[in-house]
């Protein structure tokens, strides 16, 4: 079937489910409301949510693949061997003999959780041994360990930023950076994506506030793409802003050992604070923020989600532990990541597809339609390739992208299939040009 006959199928069946769903829901809900004397009911719009129902009726749903096994470069799938490059294991350290060891000894001493806050009963010696070897690696006065990154991003924003205070965003920043800006007491005010002129402007505009605060990720996490460090830290000097980079993308990925887009520019001492994750490079899960030690001693205190979230696990910090000490004695294993990176940008612009300006092993592909995108993961679905799909508001309108990431451990074999794979879905898709 032509391609454009196909998507229009799927549309028209996806829209008619919609209607069909719609139709059946809005009866439920007639039918409820008509027993209750108070009006909407709090769950209306969850019986009424149809969001996925025409993509599951068009067989096009991307979501919720079940794994059935490690988070390697290949994954079993629907039982079926699928080649991974959706994942943000970029050192493949979940399954290094080193990590895994370090985590089971860690629950045999320790067991497999603290049941409590670090600020009451859950604080462990190996937590603190953690943000010791963070602090050498970082080079930074002082760490703190947190529960996830999310919360790392959404506590640490949300208690520095008072009400007179004013944060400066860049629009594409994590969704766990927008959520720590809500929770702020104070003002956020967005810049253009990596636009230094318009940040620069703003910070003139509100040069009269005393407390300022850049908060950029360091690689953004749809596009690659890496902020200008030293373009915001230039600014930054000028009009009297702190500057926040979240690292989650970066660490063992960019920069010396792996440190991140401020070292990799090296301009870490004039970055005030940085945060970073755990559930990427560093195989585990949790999150941090490193910086001045009065400035750290205050989050510390003052974090509602450091102080009221149950501690990292035992054996998810010795994980970490063991791959702070990997990425900086084993410097090969990045090195091989970015040769795997430039192997893919490389083949993907041969073929002809837009990479969206990525600078690193991020590499998103510009598809463009959002039903195309999720066609197009289908089908690298059926053909042994486990890819995710973003569309909007996750990016803008007519901007569907596969975000595609990759490992040191992916073999040449597996990146080879990978490019064949979609240089013939693109033919077929009529998105490349056929010979």
């Amino acid at each position: 079937m032509h391609f454009a006959v196909f998507v229009s199928t799927l549309l028209m069946i996806a829209i008619h489910s919609l209607r069909r769903d719609a139709g059946r829901s809005r009866l439920f809900i007639a039918e409820k409301r008509s027993i209750s004397i108070f009006g909407m009911d709090l769950f209306d719009k969850c019986r009424s949510f149809q969001d996925d129902a025409g993509l599951k009726s068009a067989g096009v749903y991307p979501f919720f693949r079940t794994i059935q096994n490690g988070a390697g470069p290949s994954v079993i799938s629907d039982g079926t061997n699928r080649i991974m490059i959706g994942s943000n294991n970029y050192l493949g350290l979940t399954s290094h003999p080193r990590v895994v060891e370090a985590a089971k000894r860690a629950i045999d001493k320790y067991g497999t959780g603290c049941t409590g806050s670090r600020f009451l009963n859950g604080n462990l010696d190996l937590h603190e041994k953690l943000e010791e070897a963070l602090k050498a690696y970082l080079k930074k006065e002082s760490v703190l360990v947190y529960a996830s990154g999310f919360l790392a991003n959404l506590g640490t924003i949300s208690c520095l930023a008072g009400r007179k205070d004013v944060i400066f965003s860049d629009r594409d920043n994590h969704a766990s950076i927008v959520e720590g800006q809500s929770a702020a007491l104070g003002q956020t005010v967005k810049y253009k994506h990596n636009d230094m002129k318009e940040l620069e402007r703003l910070l003139r505009e509100y040069e009269h506030v005393p407390g300022k605060l850049v908060v950029t990720d360091g690689i953004f996490s749809m596009t690659g793409q890496i902020a200008k460090m030293q373009e915001i830290v230039r600014l930054a000097s000028i009009y009297g802003a702190k500057i926040y980079c979240d690292s989650a993308h970066c660490l063992g990925v960019l920069g010396p050992a792996g440190r991140g887009a401020p070292y990799h520019y090296g301009v870490q001492d004039e970055t005030d604070l940085i945060m970073g994750t755990f559930s990427k490079s560093f195989a585990s899960l949790g999150g941090f923020v490193a910086g001045d030690e009065d400035v750290i001693n205050y989050i510390k205190h003052k974090s509602r989600s450091f102080m009221f979230s149950a501690a990292l696990p035992p054996s998810a910090a010795a994980a970490v532990l063991e791959c702070v000490k990997i990425v900086q004695e084993e410097p090969a294993i990045i090195e091989r990541l970015w040769r795997n990176a430039r192997k893919m940008k490389k083949a993907f612009e041969e073929m002809g597809y837009d990479t969206m300006g990525s600078q690193t092993p991020i590499i998103p592909i510009l598809i463009g339609d959002d039903l195309r995108a999720f066609v197009f993961t289908k089908k690298l679905y059926e053909m042994g390739v486990f890819a995710t799909p973003v569309v909007s508001p996750a990016v803008p309108k007519g901007y569907a992208l596969i975000r595609t990431s990759y490992m040191t451990t992916h073999t040449d074999d597996e990146l080879d299939y990978v490019l064949d794979a979609f240089q013939k879905l693109g033919k077929e898709m009529g998105m490349l040009q056929t010979a």
